[in-house]
């Protein structure tokens, strides 16, 4: 049955836009630079191309050109947002956050509209628009802008190929108001969770105060890089999926036949056979776009909603689910209704 306790959450979609590095690497490429039988990593990871920073790139620069996107869709400038938030799963840099690195790339600089983070890894797009659509609802803001962009590719250990291939670079952007014009969201349910005896299974060790230059003699490179067990990440998600699935059906009252569309996080060609196979959604209900992006952290999500609603297949009338995985381990999915 739906929770009564929480009052009905209406939010507009005024716009959305995505944006990609210049540069692609092909599948095929990595395979000759690693010595590797052609079709071995696009076998291996289910990804065919993906899109990767060059070095003058930065998450925030990325954000921005998304968020222009998404700005320009709405019809809005940058000055008539109340806020700037990044949902980004990596970081520019230790300090300050991401958002206000992105507040500063749209020319906001002497504005005093308030900027911050909220980062649930892979997640932060279902973290933050649950949180901020309180805000909204409230009265707190009136337009939002929320930013996912990641920079994975410039952490990747090669040595790990089963996490290191599936990896690409991007940023989406949505903007989101109380009221207006755009397509109307009734949040029917929304849930994360967090199993932290899976802490350890998808890190980056480095970054912070826990393991610094100044307070040890680790290998301070090795920790800066992305590490995965990614068979262990599968079971322990896959585990609790199901339930997880089931429970926000329940809070929703929907029932899965009811479902639309699905826009999953693309976390890997076996998450998302996964999703089709053993949560019961054909190909044509989910928004698969791994092949040719590959995982992009928290910007997969919102990508594939903004390439969604670009050609149709997201549309009013709608009851779509939005469900991924993240570092954590969480789980994380939000049942919206289109009008």
């Amino acid at each position: 049955m739906p929770n009564d306790s929480l009052p009905l959450r209406a939010l507009s979609l005024l716009g959305s836009g995505h944006a990609l590095p210049a540069r692609r690497l092909a599948s095929s490429a990595i395979d000759q630079s690693l010595g590797l039988p052609d079709g071995s990593i696009e076998r291996l990871s289910g990804v065919r191309s993906r899109a990767v920073a060059a070095a003058e790139d930065t998450a925030a620069s990325l954000a921005a050109q998304a968020a222009h996107k998404a700005l320009h869709a709405a019809g809005l400038s940058a000055d008539q947002l109340d806020c700037v938030i990044a949902a980004s799963g990596t970081m520019d840099q230790g300090m300050p956050c991401n958002a206000a690195l992105i507040h500063r790339e749209l020319g906001l600089g002497t504005s005093g509209i308030p900027a911050f983070d909220i980062n649930a890894s892979c997640l932060g797009f279902i973290a933050a628009l649950d949180q901020l659509s309180w805000s909204l609802v409230a009265g707190r803001y009136r337009r939002v802008l929320l930013v996912c962009a990641d920079i994975a590719s410039c952490g990747l250990d090669w040595q790990q190929l089963h996490s290191a291939a599936i990896f690409g670079d991007g940023a989406a952007a949505v903007v989101l108001g109380r009221d207006g014009d755009g397509l109307r969201l009734n949040i029917l349910a929304a849930q994360l969770r967090t199993y932290s005896e899976g802490a350890e299974l998808c890190q980056i060790a480095a970054g912070g105060s826990r393991h610094h230059p100044s307070r040890g003699d680790e290998h301070f490179t090795a920790l800066s890089r992305f590490a995965m067990r990614g068979k262990a990440v599968f079971r322990l998600a896959s585990t609790h999926l199901p339930g997880f699935l089931q429970a926000l059906l329940d809070e929703a009252g929907v029932q899965r036949t009811q479902i639309d569309r699905v826009i999953p996080h693309q976390a890997s060609h076996l998450a998302m056979q996964h999703l089709r196979k053993r949560l019961g959604f054909s190909a044509e209900q989910v928004i698969d776009i791994f092949a040719e992006y590959g995982n992009q952290v928290a910007a997969s999500l919102p990508t594939a909603l903004d390439i969604g609603l670009r050609d149709g297949r997201i549309r009013s009338g709608q009851r779509v689910l939005l469900l991924g995985t993240g570092a954590g381990l969480s789980l994380g999915g939000m049942l919206l209704e289109l009008k």
